[in-house]
């Protein structure tokens, strides 16, 4: 694993949801999740979702090491959802989840899509900052968690 991000070039590459290191990332962020909620986590993405020309999944690799992942799947008109943001603990702060975010802003825009919406937690202020920092706003609880008082509902236009 690299001790650091902050002088190593940084990749981001278009992969499949299901392709080992994407699985792997995915399920190290399941498994954080299930920590700090409790349960099970969140469930497993379906990989066809992902796919282009309406979705992509990306993974950022340091030292040929993926560390990071996100993706976007078409969620309504003209509405992608951004899914399964990770950054391996060690690597955090170093900017490889605005990295990875302003990469799938950048899909999104590509495929006509005019506005992002995302799920997170009260667990992840991490998160939060993250996405209030690049202009996301609240907006009314949905998805998989909409009924548990820990989610927190995100979206931004595109447009901006």
């Amino acid at each position: 694993m690299p001790k650091s991000a902050d002088h190593a070039e940084v990749a981001l590459r278009t992969v499949a949801v299901d392709s080992p290191g994407a699985r792997q990332l995915q399920d190290r962020q399941i498994a954080e999740m299930a920590r700090r909620y409790g349960g099970a986590g969140p469930a497993p993405l379906r990989g066809d979702e992902f796919d282009p020309p309406a979705g992509c999944f990306v993974v950022a690799v340091v030292e040929g090491v993926e560390v990071a992942c996100g993706g976007i799947r078409h969620l309504g008109p003209g509405v992608a959802e951004i899914k399964r943001m990770y950054v391996d603990p060690v690597l955090r702060r170093r900017g490889l989840g605005a990295r990875v975010l302003a990469f799938l802003e950048e899909q999104a825009r590509a495929a006509g899509y005019g506005e992002m919406w995302l799920e997170t937690g009260i667990e992840q202020p991490d998160a939060i900052s993250l996405y209030v920092g690049a202009g996301y706003h609240p907006r009314p609880p949905y998805g998989e968690f909409k009924d548990d008082p820990r989610n927190r509902s995100f979206s931004r236009s595109l447009d901006d």
